[in-house]
């Protein structure tokens, strides 16, 4: 069975960086696409980027697109999103997903998710 655990929240003032880890176990993931999603109170899950856990190759929503960098270290089977320059926009609780195949920006689209990790952003 597929696990995610995110970990690296916390609250970080306007301007700081983040790196958030999703700890993936449950099998191997090669073939898998790992996604990174986010939602704040009251809106609905929102893409940030992905992965796949071949090339790799990565993909970026236009709202985090040259702040955030997504990796993954395979011997460890961890997906980090690293976070610059955050704003209080980027206030959410972020979540790590994954499917099989070909990452896409839509929420249904995964099977496996995390719990979440909380982010705050202070200005």
């Amino acid at each position: 069975q597929v696990q995610l655990v995110e970990s690296g929240g916390g609250l970080v003032q306007a301007g700081d960086s983040l790196r958030l880890s999703c700890a993936a176990s449950g099998r191997t993931f090669s073939g898998y696409a790992m996604g990174w999603f986010r939602q704040a109170p009251g809106k609905e899950r929102e893409f940030v980027g992905a992965i796949t856990w071949s090339g790799p190759m990565t993909f970026y929503s236009d709202s985090v697109k040259g702040r955030c960098t997504i990796s993954r270290d395979s011997a460890k089977n961890m997906v980090y999103l690293q976070m610059n320059s955050l704003t209080p926009e980027d206030t959410a609780v972020y979540y790590c997903a994954a499917r099989v195949g070909t990452a896409y920006d839509t929420p249904t689209q995964y099977d496996y998710w995390g719990q979440g990790t909380q982010v705050t952003v202070s200005s």
